[in-house]
């Protein structure tokens, strides 16, 4: 017996033996198929092998769901951590400029934001005060009505939210300053500051388009949000 043969006889062998070792491996299993319906002729029609091609089908089709569910579920772990981080950030300032120095600093940097700007609205929207001048980077004090007028913007009269994310072609000068002309997506995040007080917003600038959008989930940022206000209450009160 050649050494030809002696192979095939061994391979038959082996998958006689261990049939799972071709059951697994779908190219073998598509070679098999193609050569088995080639040998059935053109006007068989193989039941089987359109069930396997579907099944196919339908196993790329789970294969794809399974990575995009768990690709979502460690972006959604990422988020979590960099929320909780910079939550931890905002309970360790021990004095209120810390607290709003930290938003340009180690917030913008936990949350992967490239600008941050606390508004708060005042009847006297005055800026010109040694303290707010100092933290005239982070902290704008802006007129009554200014933060329902700029979540409105763009929205064409749909209901305002808690947390509104979206792109901007153009960046607000008057929130953004000179970093406007390089910002091209940003989250507002509207503030309760509590009983008999003005309203305040977060807003979050990035210079990526695509990292704030409207069909985006917001829950983490809200519950960011809530712990905000709690804090500025705090500091406020």
């Amino acid at each position: 017996m050649s050494d030809t043969a002696l192979n095939i006889e061994d391979l038959r062998e082996r998958i006689l033996s261990d049939p799972e070792m071709i059951l697994d491996d779908r190219d073998l299993m598509k070679a098999l198929i193609a050569a088995n319906e080639k040998q059935l002729g053109n006007n068989i029609v193989d039941l089987r092998g359109i069930a396997m091609e579907r099944l196919e089908a339908r196993l790329d089709r789970l294969e794809d769901t399974h990575r995009s569910v768990i690709a979502a579920a460690y972006e959604n772990l990422a988020g979590t951590n960099q929320v909780h981080r910079a939550i931890l950030r905002l309970l360790d300032a021990a004095e209120f400029e810390d607290f709003l120095l930290s938003l340009r600093t180690d917030i913008a940097e936990h949350l992967r934001v490239d600008a941050v700007k606390l508004i708060l609205e005042s009847p006297q929207a005055d800026t010109g005060s040694d303290g707010l001048t100092r933290l005239s980077d982070v902290l704008l004090v802006k007129p009554q009505g200014f933060v329902a007028e700029y979540s409105a913007v763009g929205r064409n009269g749909a209901p305002q939210r808690q947390v509104t994310l979206r792109q901007v072609a153009d960046a607000s000068d008057e929130v953004f300053g000179e970093a406007a002309g390089w910002v091209h997506s940003e989250a507002l995040l509207r503030l309760d500051l509590g009983p008999g007080r003005l309203p305040g917003m977060l807003v979050m600038g990035a210079e990526d388009p695509h990292q704030f959008k409207p069909n985006q989930g917001t829950d983490l940022l809200t519950f960011f949000t809530g712990v905000f206000e709690r804090a500025m209450r705090r500091w406020l009160s």
